[in-house]
């Protein structure tokens, strides 16, 4: 039986002002494999605590509001004690010669010990995951990047210090080359693009939406070749289709957590080209046919690791709600083993909750954009705490987006942004907890 937390509005961070909270506690009805366990001795769970460490990366895990085009040109819609083993009972004869022999008797043999996991076990407090939206580099940003590519994101430095794991969606092409291809928007930026992401805390993004292949082949080549030399992990787009669906993975205070990224937005036009297949690079595509690939590697790493996230592009640009092909996307995520799911293309903030026991936010809005006014600007970070697959916590930080760049709200402002956020779900299938 889920065990809720209380809805609050309490103090958070700094100046930050402050924090929306709601939090869930469910054991899941589904069969997790799981890579780390509590240990049981003399009927009493011991939990060990130590300071949170920084996060690790595994090694074998890869690394605009003006735009009218929705998934598709065509217009389709944009989801038990320790057993001690003593054996039969001495006869009292055996106990004397025992006791002569100066042997121990068996009731003060030392209890065997469990045997050790292959894994570490989980130390500290449970992970921390900061979600922000769309990120490009265009018009105003531009001059900014060039200027001082580390500190543009220090407005939201604060406010991702907090997080454990920080995930955003990279909505441009990071290239120099390339043609652009046949359509309405093209993004790209230089490689300080990724400096800038990294100064400000983010730890990896997605790069599966409708503009990671906006300079066709050579541009994605390009983008992969300069996140591999700046050591910035990007998902959802490949050499390959493996590589393109294989997971983020991060080990944080001894629990594993795989990030995916995939699109179900695309032009039609591109059907053809910008997936990868398995001779092809491209981006992790996951509608019509193409759905499967996402749901196998969800149902892969959810036998592997502690935590599965999923980040999507999905849904209709300009729409505050969430689409039925969204919302049926999110209940086979949940089915399939995904402990949250959030996503962006709709270039405004959409609802967040929980579906059964999996956390789905369909829209986190814009982040780093060109946008000028509401509801374009409006966006902020989603964080969510995790425990193996329980979401514990989520709450959202509001900012605005002035001059392309995220700034947190304060005072009366962050009350009001709430308020809006919570008001987004009525139209979704989530609930608050």
């Amino acid at each position: 039986m889920a065990v809720p937390f209380r809805a609050t509005t309490e103090p958070w961070g700094t100046p930050l002002t402050h924090r929306h909270r709601y939090a869930r506690r469910s054991a899941r009805p589904r069969v997790r494999a799981r890579r780390w366990t509590l240990v049981a001795a003399f009927g009493a769970l011991v939990v060990t605590s130590s300071c949170a460490g920084e996060a690790e990366v595994s090694e074998d895990a890869q690394a605009p509001t003006a735009e009218s085009d929705d998934e598709t040109s065509a217009g389709d819609d944009d989801g038990p004690g320790t057993e001690t083993g003593t054996g039969s009972e001495d006869e009292p004869e055996a106990t004397d010669e025992a006791e002569q022999d100066g042997e121990p008797e068996p009731e003060d043999e030392p209890e065997p010990e469990d045997e050790a996991e292959d894994e570490a076990e989980p130390e500290g407090p449970p992970p921390t995951i900061a979600f922000g939206g769309d990120v490009m580099f265009e018009g105003m940003i531009e001059p900014q990047l060039e200027a001082d590519p580390e500190g543009l994101l220090d407005p939201m430095v604060p406010v991702f210090d907090e997080a454990d794991l920080v995930v955003v969606n990279l909505e441009t092409a990071i290239t120099e080359g390339g043609e652009p291809e046949p359509k309405g928007f093209t993004f790209r930026a230089p490689a300080t693009a990724l400096d800038a992401l990294e100064a400000a805390g983010v730890d990896v993004a997605s790069l599966a939406n409708n503009h990671g292949m906006d300079y066709g082949a050579e541009g994605l080549e390009d983008t992969l070749t300069a996140a591999e030399e700046a050591d910035f992990p990007l998902i959802g787009a490949g050499r390959d289709i493996d590589e393109a669906f294989a997971p983020h993975v991060v080990s944080i205070r001894g629990r594993e957590i795989a990030v995916i990224g995939a699109t179900q937005v695309m032009d039609t036009v591109f059907f053809d080209t910008w997936p990868a297949t398995d001779d092809r690079p491209g981006l992790a595509f996951a509608k019509h046919e193409h759905e499967v690939d996402l749901l196998d590697a969800v149902a892969d790493a959810r036998e592997t690791y502690d935590t599965v996230v999923v980040y999507l592009h999905w849904g209709v640009e300009g729409e505050a709600c969430p689409t039925e092909r969204q919302m049926g996307l999110a209940e086979r995520l949940d089915e399939h083993g995904a402990d949250v799911v959030v996503g962006t293309h709709a270039h405004r903030l959409q609802g967040t909750g929980m579906l059964d026991d999996t956390l789905i936010d369909y829209g986190l809005g814009n982040f780093v954009f060109y946008s000028q006014q509401s509801p374009g600007i409006d966006t902020g970070v989603l964080m969510v705490t995790v425990e193996g697959d329980e979401v514990l916590d989520y709450e959202w930080v509001p900012a605005r987006i002035q001059e392309g760049v995220p700034h947190p709200l304060e005072g009366d402002e962050v009350t009001a942004a709430i308020e809006e956020w919570d008001e987004l779900r009525d139209c979704t299938d989530l609930t608050a907890e």
